[in-house]
């Protein structure tokens, strides 16, 4: 890990905006759902992901359905990529993960963390309903 990462992966105090992601985790279904909100920072993100971690019902091999509609600004610079790569995504190699994209910004951070990870299951849909069918497998 390079030097001065390691404070962007404590949890955040506060997070920059009110709130950035809401989510639900569903054991039944073993997803986790997560909308995003207009403004998205490294902090919102690696906060979400503590969140994640620190809840007893999540499972890394869970599945991830995320919801980037309302996202306007995407503040992420090129060595976060690589922070949420390598340090906090809190899923396994092997999770479906579906991102519900509006523009091509959003795409092309998607494709970014996707090869970072070097996951096959990640994938981007235009649609809710596209992303949750891919997501339980019809």
């Amino acid at each position: 890990m390079q030097e001065g990462f390691a404070p962007q992966l404590e949890r955040p105090t506060s997070f920059e905006t009110d709130p950035p992601v809401h989510y639900q985790i569903d054991c039944e279904k073993k997803r986790v759902s997560a909308k995003f909100g207009i403004k998205v920072t490294i902090n919102d993100i690696v906060g979400y992901t503590h969140l994640l971690r620190s809840d007893p019902r999540f499972q890394a091999d869970f599945s991830e359905l995320v919801d980037l509609r309302e996202v306007e600004i995407l503040d992420l610079q090129a060595e976060d990529f690589m922070t949420l790569a390598d340090d906090a995504d809190p899923f396994s190699p092997g999770a479906r993960r579906a991102f519900v994209v509006k523009n091509s910004v959003q795409e092309h951070a998607i494709r970014m963390h996707r090869v970072l990870r070097t996951q096959a299951n990640i994938r981007t849909f235009q649609s809710l309903k596209e992303a949750e069918a891919w997501i339980s497998g019809k």
